[in-house]
């Protein structure tokens, strides 16, 4: 797939995925639905911040970077997931009140640590 073609296509579910979170924003009542919509709401919002995220990261990284293309969109890629996975859960220990400033700070640490052990673990290409 060329940088083009995955640039659109991820442009084009990242919007389908802003609107799925939006949906089940103003249409799904959390009181009825249970478990689905809280499932619902974190999902869709879970993709649309990786979509979101990977493409900011994928344009700041080639006006700023040297590494090839292939190397920058997978980075921003895995980014974009340790961007949302952060949010999220951020969000839910937000809703259980059990969101404090070392939590966050724990879960930063964790995932620069772990972001750094794909950096450093990663395969060497040559440029």
């Amino acid at each position: 797939m060329s940088l083009q073609k995955y640039l659109k296509l991820m442009s084009i579910l990242t919007g389908i995925c802003w609107l799925a979170w939006l949906l089940v924003l103003f249409f799904i009542n959390p009181d009825k639905t249970g478990l689905i919509g809280f499932i619902l709401f974190y999902f869709s919002l879970f993709l649309a911040i990786i979509g979101s995220a990977s493409i900011l990261g994928f344009i700041i990284r080639v006006r700023l970077g040297k590494k090839p293309v292939f190397k920058q969109v997978e980075m921003s890629f895995r980014q974009g997931n340790w961007i949302s996975v952060f949010v999220i859960c951020i969000l839910i220990l937000q809703g259980l009140n059990l969101l404090r400033w070392w939590n966050a700070l724990f879960l930063v640490l964790f995932l620069v640590f772990l972001e750094l052990f794909f950096l450093t673990s990663g395969r060497k290409y040559k440029v």
